[in-house]
């Protein structure tokens, strides 16, 4: 590595414990506690350990990028957590109104690499928001082990109601020309899939790697809709076998992309999951989707 530390090769184990510490299914100490058995010949448990947490060093934008106008704002939620706050930015000189892209973080809040996402999708053209479903409880604290406990503390149907409400907020901005479209990673690529069946006047959904509606929901959806998912991903790829059986009794138009010998979080570049390849193809084929749908 760069900055001195021999490389590891990580043991696709250590990845399958990470997803699940990720996802709530183990605790810090047993995360831990199942690294030490892959421990030894000079590799500690804290070195695994720095090899599969995120760096957010790697990140492809900073704030202040030249070109964007960024802001924290907040936005009335009244179904959902009154107010909430978000990250907003967009392309500095614009003439005009802009189509609009929501971007929907994982389960640890708004982290610097969703707000690099954010800012991504902002140099593409687009006003691009951020929501923070953190933001009642203090927002991001800095860390995504805290982010990840925080957020288990709200509800699923509050948060949701805080995105509808993001999603509202951002198509009536007066920066923006009314179309607006969702992507989302993890929790978020989940989120993403419901809006695309709950709200119809949507432009676009680009869900990655997330859960599935309700199968009875895919009769409602309307919203073109493009899905990315890795090869190697079992928890979020099973339940895509009986949605996508519901899209095509439904009769509903879908893409959906794989990417051979991939991770849950391959776009995440801050992560060993992220697959530079993948994730740059897949960004390219979001974006023009987003062209295609946004105008």
């Amino acid at each position: 590595m760069a900055d001195g530390t021999p490389k590891i090769d990580i043991p696709k184990e250590v990845f399958a414990l990470y997803d699940a510490y990720c996802h709530g299914d183990l605790s810090r100490r047993a995360f831990f506690s199942k690294l030490s058995t892959f421990a030894g010949g000079g590799i500690t448990v804290s070195m695994l350990a720095a090899c599969v947490m995120p760096d957010y060093n790697r990140l492809q934008t900073q704030p202040g990028e030249a070109g964007l106008v960024e802001a924290d704002i907040t936005y009335p939620s009244p179904a959902g957590a009154g107010t909430m706050g978000g990250y907003l930015v967009r392309p500095a000189g614009a003439t005009g109104p802009l189509p609009a892209i929501l971007v929907i973080h994982e389960n640890r809040g708004l982290n610097p690499y969703i707000r690099d996402v954010v800012r991504r999708a902002a140099s593409a053209g687009y006003v691009a928001f951020g929501p923070d479903a953190l933001f009642p409880l203090g927002g991001y604290p800095g860390n995504d082990d805290d982010g990840r406990a925080l957020q288990a503390q709200r509800t699923r149907e509050e948060m949701y109601a805080d995105f509808v409400a993001a999603a509202e907020f951002l198509r009536d901005h007066s920066a923006v020309n009314g179309k607006v479209a969702v992507t989302g990673f993890c929790f978020g690529g989940a989120i993403s899939n419901q809006l695309a069946v709950d709200l119809p006047w949507l432009s676009a959904s680009v869900p990655y790697y997330g859960g599935w509606p309700a199968g009875e929901a895919a009769a409602r959806l309307e919203v073109p809709l493009q899905i990315h998912l890795a090869s190697d991903d079992p928890r979020v790829n099973e339940g895509w076998v009986s949605y996508e059986a519901a899209l095509k009794a439904a009769g509903k138009a879908y893409e959906v992309h794989w990417y051979k010998d991939t991770q849950h979080g391959f776009h995440n570049d801050t992560t060993p999951r992220y697959d530079p390849e993948a994730a740059a193809l897949a960004w390219r084929r979001t974006l023009e989707f987003f062209a295609a749908h946004l105008g």
